[in-house]
């Protein structure tokens, strides 16, 4: 006879008069939580309720695509784990920083058992690990140029969500070849592979979802904000996989895998792509004709003057850039608008959008930032492993201190660059402050813990504030360059092109530090003190044209101002 699933069991473990009295208390909480959140709801203007909300599906959605590609950098430190054998003959596992303490972090053990799980059992594991960061980030790379093309040609919502559903399949398929007891590299690698094709969906439309809502005004506060999901999908996913990676690390996969799709799920479900698609009116609209064709969602059955309907459309309407909720009337009625978001004009071509001002120069800048940054993401446990002597799960956990880093530098990077109306100068700077601090991260953490901590924090926002800064706040700007003239459906080819360059970095970081950390994580770091000057590099002609001319190296010679 099977046995029971544990929430039949946990159900049925409550007496009768227990079962009611819980469910006259879950009936009395929900009805009370709709009444309060409907008041909250009547008294918040509409178009804020709609941009707080996209910020926050948003802000989530991209989160748990970092979420589940961080377990890879936990896991590594189980795939190559030893064994020695003890004097009575039995086996005895130790993990890498065990193994750290009596050889240096670049020589492996002579007199080791290796206990790791093949093909990750040889001793050139470091390269065959990198190679799965290198065949996930350069299908990641490659996919992005093509991603914001095509997002521009297709409903963000049903691509989003295509694109997490596939993620989250091939997230928990690499966790598969645990239960299953696969040893192939080949399937590994292929698994990453499509993973990173498929999560290049996401950027690009979260973005220009988020770009459709907010204008230009505090922009680099707002997304130095909202890129903190970042950070924040990095430290969650760092404590899911940590949580399994010593016991079973195919749930390190699985259980991230699951989140994504079920945040695509929501995705479907909720997106609203433009604040054309819903615009809240400042009148009831009482008599709505429900039915679908191919141009409108829905006809008022008032007629509209021929005075409005010959008047172009406001763009802060069409953008609901609302500050400070003032309108007259009462914003609580929804109106569902013509689905026509594109206002006639062809979607721009790849070469058209490399002549905007700024793109090349910035997307060159990325490629060496984020070189740096992803470097980080998937080698940071282990170096911690190596350095600090600590077991696979605490390392996995001090490493979440980058990112936490990373969140307090993205926001730095958004308000003073928003203060200063220089998105570039603001770059330069924390890439230039990044350098030095590179090398004192390699020389003090290995001073102790303490240091280590210290160090994490500091680097990590130091080297996440470009990052963020340029992928978001500037992206968004060039991809509503004056030089458009109104065109919006440049948005998301223009942060295609900016991330995908990026990404090209991002997968050779990895790889290179693959290939060297074998002669010692020193070289690893004189690597990234190397990229983050490139960076600064690419970076001196648009600061210097905004020293001298601000707000031109963005398009942006007066900033925006809500009213």
């Amino acid at each position: 006879m099977a046995q029971l699933p544990p929430g039949i069991r946990f159900i049925i473990s409550f007496s009768r008069d227990q079962c009611k009295v819980i469910c006259i208390f879950i009936f009395i909480f929900t009805f009370l939580s709709i009444v309060v959140c409907h008041g909250i709801l009547s008294i918040v203007p509409c178009a804020i309720r709609y941009r707080a909300f996209i910020f926050i599906l948003t802000f989530l959605l991209y989160a748990s695509f970092h979420l589940s590609r961080k377990p890879i950098s936990i896991v590594k430190g189980e795939l190559h784990s030893y064994c020695t054998a003890s004097n009575d003959g039995k086996v005895g596992f130790s993990s890498q920083s065990q193994k750290a303490r009596a050889a240096p972090a670049h020589q492996l053990p002579d007199n080791g058992t290796d206990c790791g799980w093949a093909p990750f059992d040889q001793d050139n594991y470091q390269q065959l690990l990198g190679a799965l960061d290198y065949s996930f980030l350069c299908a990641y790379a490659i996919g992005m140029y093509l991603s914001g093309i095509i997002g521009e040609r297709l409903p963000i919502r049903c691509y989003l969500t295509f694109g997490m559903l596939a993620s989250g399949a091939f997230t928990a398929l690499f966790g598969v070849g645990y239960f299953y007891n696969i040893h192939s590299f080949g399937f590994y690698v292929i698994t990453q592979i499509i993973n990173g094709l498929v999560q290049t969906t996401g950027w690009p439309s979260v973005v220009t979802c988020l770009g459709n809502w907010f204008g230009k005004g505090r922009r680099g506060l707002i997304m130095g904000v909202w890129n903190s999901h970042t950070s924040v999908g990095n430290i969650l996913g760092s404590l899911i996989a940590g949580y399994w990676v010593s016991t079973c690390w195919g749930l390190s996969f699985i259980v991230p895998g699951a989140i994504v799709a079920a945040m695509g799920i929501l995705c479907f479900l909720f997106l609203i792509e433009h604040p054309k698609d819903i615009a809240c009116s400042s009148s009831p609209a009482t008599h709505l004709r429900g039915y679908e064709n191919g141009a409108h969602r829905f006809w008022p059955q008032k007629p509209v003057p021929a005075e409005e309907r010959s008047k172009p459309p406001d763009p802060e309407m069409q953008r609901l850039l609302l500050s400070d909720g003032k309108h007259s009337g009462h914003q609580n009625h929804v109106v569902v608008l013509p689905a026509d978001g594109g206002g006639g004009m062809a979607a721009i071509s790849f070469t058209g959008a490399l002549k905007i001002p700024g793109v090349i120069e910035f997307s060159l800048c990325l490629l060496f930032a984020k070189l740096v940054s992803y470097t980080f993401l998937f080698w940071l446990p282990l170096y911690i492993t190596n350095v600090d002597h600590l077991d696979v799960k605490k390392a996995g956990e001090l490493s979440t201190l980058f990112d936490v880093g990373g969140i307090f530098g993205g926001i730095l990077a958004g308000v003073i660059s928003d203060r200063l109306e220089k998105r570039a100068s603001t770059c330069g700077l924390m890439l230039l402050l990044a350098a030095p601090t590179l090398y004192a991260f390699s020389s003090i953490s290995r001073m102790g813990l303490e240091a280590t901590i210290a160090m994490l924090l500091l680097s990590g926002a130091l080297v996440s504030g470009p990052y963020a800064l340029i992928t978001t706040a500037v992206s968004a700007d060039l991809g509503t360059h004056k030089s458009l003239k109104g065109n919006s459906h440049a948005l998301a080819t223009v942060t295609a092109i900016i991330d995908g360059t990026g990404s090209v970095g991002a997968a050779l970081g990895p790889l290179l530090a693959g290939l060297i950390s074998p002669s010692g994580w020193n070289n690893v770091f004189y690597m990234l003190m190397f990229a983050d000057a490139c960076a600064l590099l690419f970076l001196i002609r648009l600061i210097h044209k905004e020293l001298s001319c601000p707000g031109s190296a963005t398009g942006n010679q007066v900033p925006f101002k809500e009213h």
